[in-house]
Order: structure tokens, then sequence, then C-alpha cells
């Protein structure tokens, strides 16, 4: 269940975010193709944003939902970031930017809609302006439910405690890299607010071809991620497969989100999600990685990553 929600979604979750080409050059028809597949695996959740691709990607995707029964899915997008350093929070913006996914989902609503990234806004904004535009939106019938996202865990939390929201969604934080998602799991859990992991791929860290070169993480994490890569690959097993089954593993996740715009990567990433772990590689790639486990890097504005300015 997606905490109160009342919705029911897959353990694993389809992130369209490749379909605006966030790590490469994307074949439209195979992007489209791997929706389809997703959906055909059981894959119910699909997340989605304006900023992935500067809007390409809901345009892919809704190319990909045309024909397909709404009802078998539970469509998420996002509003408020539309650039790398575009944000805009503000109560006409958001409004505008749902009527304008909309058009490019092809759907009449959206059963989540999320403030995209609140680490760079103001969050008194996003509590008091932001969330109550989407409360009055909701009544439309437009979008069902409403969530946060961001990197940082600090911010969510602060803003779940003063706006009424019914999901948080945070990327790379329950990782075989990091796992303080889990630990503010209780503080949510007391909200009713359903908890959503994102990218247990680290965007790219735990992966055979390693880190794109924008990746912000520090080089001692690279290093080690680049380390663990190779020691799953003198065992014969590729570290997303590690990365994937140890990501869904908590039940207590609503659905942990995986990007794709390929078949085959998404047929495996369902396969990985439900085969067993290698525990005795687990504890060598924690043992590995433990000199940097759990080290974040900086995303946002700096005052939303401190936990005395945030709640002086």
């Amino acid at each position: 269940m997606l905490g109160a929600t009342g919705m029911r979604v897959s353990i694993l979750g389809y992130g369209a975010s490749p379909l605006g080409g966030v790590y490469g050059d994307v074949d439209e028809a195979e992007g489209i193709r791997t929706v389809r597949a997703a959906l055909d695996h059981g894959v119910n959740f699909i997340d989605v944003a304006p900023y992935y691709g500067t809007t390409v990607a809901e345009t892919v995707l809704g190319k990909a939902l045309r024909g397909v029964d709404r009802s078998s899915y539970v469509l998420a997008t996002k509003v408020g970031r539309y650039g790398e350093r575009d944000f805009d929070f503000s109560a006409q913006r958001v409004v505008r930017s749902v009527d304008e996914s909309l058009a490019r989902l092809g759907c009449g609503h959206i059963d989540l809609i999320q403030v995209h990234d609140i680490e760079f806004g103001d969050l008194e904004q996003v509590a008091e302006e932001t969330i109550p535009a989407l409360l009055r939106l909701r009544e439309t019938g437009k979008v069902r439910f409403i969530g946060v996202t961001g990197y940082p865990l600090l911010p969510l939390a602060y803003v779940a405690g003063r706006a009424p929201v019914d999901t948080v969604l945070s990327y790379c934080r329950y990782t075989l890299l990091d796992r303080e998602l889990l630990r503010w799991m209780r503080h949510f859990e007391c909200h009713g607010i359903g908890v959503i992991n994102a990218s247990p791929l680290a965007m790219g860290l735990l992966s055979e071809r390693g880190a794109p070169p924008w990746h912000p993480a520090p080089a001692q994490v690279r290093d080690h991620a680049t380390l663990a890569a190779k020691l799953c690959r003198r065992r014969g097993v590729d570290i997303a497969q590690v990365a994937v089954r140890f990501a869904v593993a908590p039940p207590r996740f609503a659905t942990t989100v995986v990007g794709s715009a390929s078949v085959a990567e998404m047929t495996r990433n369902v396969r990985w999600a439900t085969e067993p772990l290698d525990e005795d590689l687990l504890k060598e790639i924690e043992t590995l990685v433990s000199p940097v486990l759990n080290i974040a890097w900086l995303s946002g504005r700096p005052e939303n990553n401190d936990l005395g300015k945030i709640y002086a």
C-alpha cells in the first residue's frame, strides 16, 4: 500500500527519466516498448517529471500509455522544477504545470502530484503556498494525492510535519552505499506517509558502466563504488543485480523506482527484484564500502541541509 492513499503499488516502480535522455540518447520507439514491457511484467507505479529531458520524458510516456487501461497503473509526476536551475514553487505556476503535464501525458488525472526537489526552494513557501494550491486543485479531480521529493531527507521531514502530504520520495538514500532513508521511516510512518525509494543504482554509481561525469558524489564514494563493481565482476555478478535486490527488500518502502529505456534492462530489473540475494556477496560489499557508508553530498540550498537552521 502507498501510505494511506488506498493505492496498491508494485514493489518495483518504473522511473521514466531515461525517456528524456537523462542518461544518454534514447530511441523513442524502444522507450515506448520499455514502458509497455514494465506494465506487462506487473510494474504499475510510474514516476516522471517535466524536468526530465525538459518535458521530453512526459511526452514519450504519454505516447507509451496511449490506449492503456487507465486503471491499470498509478501515475506520478511533479511540479516546481523545470530545468537545471529553473525552479518555481508559486501557486500559479504549479497549477499551470499540472495542466501542461496532463496534456503531455494524455490523461484525465494524475494519481500522485509531487513537489520536485524541495531542497532548492523556500520550505515555508512549499508548505504554505505550493501544497495548499495542490490541495485546492485536488478538488477539481485533476490530481488525487500529493507528495514531496528531494535528495536530503531533512527538508522532506520538515515539510511533511508542516503540511498534509501523502508521500515522500527520496533518491539514492537507500542503496548499497547509503541507508539513511530507512532510518527516517518511523518519522514518516507516524504521519501516515507512504515512502518511495528511488534510484537503487545511485544514479549509475552501482552499475557496470559507472557514474556519469556529472554525478555529484564525492570522489571517495565513486572510488568505492567502482571497487564494489569490480568485486561483483570477479564473482560473475553484475553489481546492479545486487543493488536492485537489496533496495527492494525492506517491506516498509511502498515501492522502489528504477529507470530504464531498454526492454532488456527493464525485464532484467524485474527478475533481479524477485531473485534471492547472495548474502555472502552482500557482506563482502558491505565491508568494502563501509568507509563511505552514508556519505551524502550537498543538494539544494545550504540552509535546507542544516538541522539547526531548518528547526530554528
